[in-house]
């Protein structure tokens, strides 16, 4: 059986993490299990754009400092963190969200995530190469530390969507272009799982964000930390944490498939602290199941005018928009979806929905919560049930 361990824990005061993650790792076997003293260690946490820890965007960086003590612990001393933010550089994320005053602090360097190289991965089964950081590729272990949130794309965002930060650079949202059916880029993801073979995955869901996530959703105390050698157990518990059915999760239900751990709920043992009195059954999630544009979107989008009435899409709140034009930047397609028009109010960017592939990185990376994703009433109706 897969096991997780789900250790509760109250708030960000670093002795109390600290103390729940080193009760956490032990129920699983100990750090010494993950890692050896003489490797290069990289804690790979959420830094997905430079906001305040309390924004629930990025790790928390006491989970990332516990991690980095136990290791320390553990005998380790070459340790490093780092990830390929979606806006900005990663020194300039890693200083605004704390994370790189708690690393240092353990004597952890940030890593190289701005270039990197072509990895083959020929056994994959949705691609057979990836474009990986050089510092993923100078380390021998990932300790891998996901932030428990929503995702227009994906339903959740966790453990196994957390190593897309491995792919270097403009590489990443290029990947949403390459996949642009979810099913497909979720098989993407755990063919990326797969090969870089994170060590063990640890989850900060003492406080979450639900709604509008990644980015613009709402911080929310979930009160728990998570850690499993196996990442799609682990994000289906924080599936039935959210009362969300994991078969609405592509991640999940791809990583199942191909092998890359259990979702079967019978199949996972939960070990530490009681699952009943965390779960929450209001937590702002969709759910439904992820539709691709194949199935009854595509025979429908034949008819064009039909296809806008019934399809989920991004949508520009415009009093909130500050015309940054993070958004249109963020578009991965060559021919863009998203361009600038102008009203008696003033200049927006507006979408071209037949373009639109639905990957949602325009509403990840808007920095004023300015783009939500919705689902036309008809497309309730007929669709997304």
């Amino acid at each position: 059986m897969a096991r997780v361990a789900l250790i509760a824990c109250d708030s960000y005061d670093k002795q109390a993490v600290y103390e729940a993650l080193k009760r956490g790792v032990q129920l699983l076997g100990g750090m010494e299990k993950f890692v050896r003293p003489e490797e290069k260690i990289l804690v790979k946490p959420n830094m997905l754009r430079g906001k305040k820890a309390a924004s629930a965007v990025t790790t928390h960086p006491a989970v990332v400092s516990g991690v980095l003590r136990l290791l320390k612990e553990a005998g380790c001393d070459r340790l490093y963190y780092g990830d390929s933010p979606g806006i900005g550089s990663p020194e300039k994320v890693a200083e605004e969200s704390g994370i790189q005053a708690a690393a240092e602090a353990w004597g952890a360097k940030l890593l190289e995530f701005s270039r990197g190289q072509s990895v083959a991965f020929p056994q994959g089964e949705a691609t057979k190469s990836f474009e990986i950081a050089q510092g993923v590729l100078d380390t021998d272990a990932i300790i891998s530390v996901s932030k428990m949130k929503t995702h227009g794309l994906t339903r959740i965002t966790g453990a196994i969507k957390n190593q897309l930060g491995c792919v270097y650079g403009f590489n990443k949202g290029a990947s949403h272009a390459r996949y642009p059916d979810v099913h497909q880029f979720s098989r993407m993801l755990v063919d990326l799982n797969k090969m870089l073979a994170p060590r063990l995955y640890i989850m900060d869901g003492i406080v979450a964000m639900e709604g509008n996530g990644p980015a613009s959703g709402t911080p929310i105390p979930m009160k728990v930390l998570l850690m499993s050698e196996d990442p799609v157990a682990l994000d289906t518990v924080f599936a039935h944490l959210v009362d969300l059915n994991p078969d609405y999760v592509p991640l999940i239900t791809a990583g199942a498939e191909m092998g890359l751990g259990e979702s079967d709920w019978d199949n996972i043992e939960i070990v530490g602290d009681d699952f009943e009195s965390k779960v929450n059954r209001s937590f702002n999630v969709e759910r439904f199941a992820v539709k691709s544009e194949g199935g009854a979107i595509g025979r429908l989008g034949q008819l064009s005018k039909i296809r806008g009435l019934i399809t989920r899409k991004p949508v520009v709140i415009q009093e909130r928009c500050i015309q940054c034009g993070v958004c249109i930047a963020s578009c991965p397609l060559e021919d863009k979806a998203l361009s600038w028009k102008t009203t008696g109010r003033g200049r927006y960017p507006h979408y071209d929905y037949h373009k639109c592939i639905r990957c949602y990185c325009c509403q990840e990376m808007c920095p004023k919560k300015a783009i939500t994703v919705k689902t036309p009433i008809l497309g309730k109706l007929l669709i997304y049930r």
